[in-house]
């Protein structure tokens, strides 16, 4: 197989496996759709992780390991550990519901509302509505457990005209390329490859394809005389533009060192949209990449890339999955143990060897005078292994920082209190900070590409200006004391340190059903506004009949003087 190589990137946690041993080009007979020649060579290596965090995710990894040239991982067990562990990451991530918040929209509703609120609150509304109509939570379930499990995620608006509104695609990483030069913004490149292959299809007639998507920001003219006024930075003139191109390649024709970024352009075939325009360069009028790039984690400096959930844990699900061999093959010597005898009158078959007996219900075996039966006991064996089991889920439930409480592996009996508890969770709570904090901007960044592409498109209602500040708000991911929370703010609101919006935003986060905060306050606002009223009322139909029973009072007095 050849010296391994010592080498850290961002996948050097997957060295140990003998697929990526080799630094420069993992192996090929475990991965041979890698061997395309227009594939960059810097990309193998993050391509092939991905192929291999996935055989985990679908019980293949002992499938890998075998291309790989282990024969005996064909036996391995696999029961779905991997998988349950990305999920719960994902549950936890996502909470029980997002919603989408835009600054200042909470206090539209009020007497005085700030500058701004009440067009906040309308940018907030058809933001909603967008997200209804695009499917945005299902969007999101998708390309979150893509990047938990693979540590990347990709996003992909366009501006649909028949609709009338931007379009949301969630497409694999596996298929997307980043283009960066040193001398440009590490953060956001001017060019982005999306490109996969399209295998032969003799029914249609047609051959092996490679197709590639490219978005890419460049001048408006030639000469960058052009400028442009976008709607959304009024009063700033622009000459950058984002071009597409989407066009497919023979495979047939391409040759060594005609890479992704060198593919011929005069072997092209360029796609058509239903309108009859060529995918050549087309202008989008918009001067940004309408491609959104997730990680699962915050990379390292000089990183571009995310690490998956099951990153630092994936020895420890080899090991798990060994030992469950162990433990199976062990079982079955302990329900059916291995038996030897001597002193046994054996039958014989017509050919007058020895029949092989079994060990089964009702078995009479006659022994001789010295006979004797001896069973092997594999039990304890059984019962090590079964203690394996468990000291290997907890490892990986705290190194992986699930812990065995996130996991719903913890005896209830071994918390001694709500505090221990809290304590217990406190790595998941750093994680799934962690995580959140990761996918923040990039969110911020899609729901202001949403904006802006609904007034490139000129759509009804969305006037030029500033991009209103939207963020994704998640709920709460570890259930909460909605008693002490309501305690909390009742006494905090009634002495006067928090405002309503501020105690009903807390009452959103403990999980009540409020559908809008805004909205909430303003009910309850009218609600006491009704009862100040009423009591009002009360106070003066109370004195006025005070009054008048004074008065009958005098009167019957003077009555009893005269």
């Amino acid at each position: 197989m050849g010296l391994r190589q010592f080498v850290i990137d961002a996948w050097s946690w997957l060295n140990y496996k003998p697929v990526m041993a080799d630094a420069g080009r993992p192996s090929s007979r475990a991965f041979p759709e890698l061997a395309a020649s227009w594939l960059p060579p810097h990309e193998l290596r993050r391509l092939a992780a991905y192929k291999v965090l996935s055989s985990y995710d679908n019980n293949q990894a002992g499938q890998l390991a075998a291309a790989g040239g282990d024969e005996s991982a064909l036996e391995r067990r696999e029961l779905g550990d991997a998988a349950n562990l990305v999920d719960t990451a994902l549950g936890y991530l996502l909470g029980s519901d997002q919603q989408i918040a835009v600054a200042g929209a909470e206090h539209a509703d009020e007497e005085s509302p700030e500058p701004g609120a009440i067009e906040a609150a309308a940018v907030q509304e058809r933001l909603r509505k967008w997200a209804e109509k695009e499917l945005l939570s299902l969007r999101i379930q998708q390309a979150e457990r893509t990047a938990a499990l693979l540590g990347d995620g990709v996003y992909v608006l366009a501006w649909n005209p028949e609709k009338q509104r931007p379009t949301l695609q969630v497409e694999d990483p596996g298929f997307f390329f980043p283009q960066w030069d040193d001398d440009q913004d590490q953060d956001f490149p001017s060019r982005v490859h999306l490109a996969w292959e399209l295998p032969e299809d003799e029914d249609a007639g047609l051959k092996a394809r490679v197709r590639r998507v490219t978005y890419e920001l460049g001048p408006i003219s030639e000469d960058s005389s052009a400028v442009r006024h976008y709607p959304w930075e009024p009063g700033r003139a622009s000459n950058v533009t984002c071009y597409l191109t989407d066009a497919e390649w023979l495979l047939e024709d391409l040759k060594r060192g005609q890479t992704l970024d060198r593919l011929p352009m005069h072997k092209a075939v360029f796609r058509v949209r239903a309108d009859g325009t060529e995918l050549n360069r087309l202008d989008l009028v918009i001067d940004f990449v309408p491609v959104i790039h997730l990680t699962n984690t915050i990379p390292g400096a000089g990183e571009h890339w995310g690490r998956s959930v099951l990153a630092r844990v994936l020895q420890g699900l080899d090991e798990l999955a060994a030992t469950d061999s162990d433990s199976s093959a062990a079982s079955a010597t302990t329900g059916t143990p291995i038996i030897g005898l001597a002193g046994a009158r054996l039958p014989v078959d017509r050919s007058g060897r020895p029949e092989k007996l079994k060990v089964e219900a009702g078995a009479v075996w006659q022994l001789g005078d010295s006979g004797r039966m001896d069973a092997l006991d594999t039990s304890p064996q059984l019962a090590e292994l079964r203690a394996r089991v468990e000291h290997l889920l907890d490892r990986i439930a705290a190194n992986s920082r699930i812990t065995a409480a996130g996991l719903g592996t913890l005896d209830a009996a071994e918390v001694p209190s709500g505090y221990a508890f809290k304590l217990a969770l406190a790595p998941l709570d750093a994680l799934v900070g962690m995580m959140r904090l990761a996918r923040e901007h990039k969110y911020r960044l899609l729901l202001k590409f949403v904006q802006r592409l609904y007034q490139a498109g000129r759509a009804e209602g969305w006037a030029a200006g500033e991009s209103f500040s939207a963020r994704l708000a998640w709920a709460p991911h570890t259930p909460t004391d909605r008693a002490a929370v309501l305690e909390e703010v009742v006494t905090a609101y009634g002495a006067g340190v928090i405002s309503l919006e501020t105690a009903v935003q807390m009452l959103l986060d403990a999980g009540y059903p409020i559908e809008d905060a805004s909205q909430e306050v303003a009910r309850i606002r009218v609600k006491a506004e009704q009862d100040a009223a009423m009591r009002l009322a009360e106070n003066a139909a109370r004195r006025q009949r005070d009054d008048d029973g004074d008065d009958d009072q005098d009167r019957e007095d003077t009555r009893r003087a005269a």
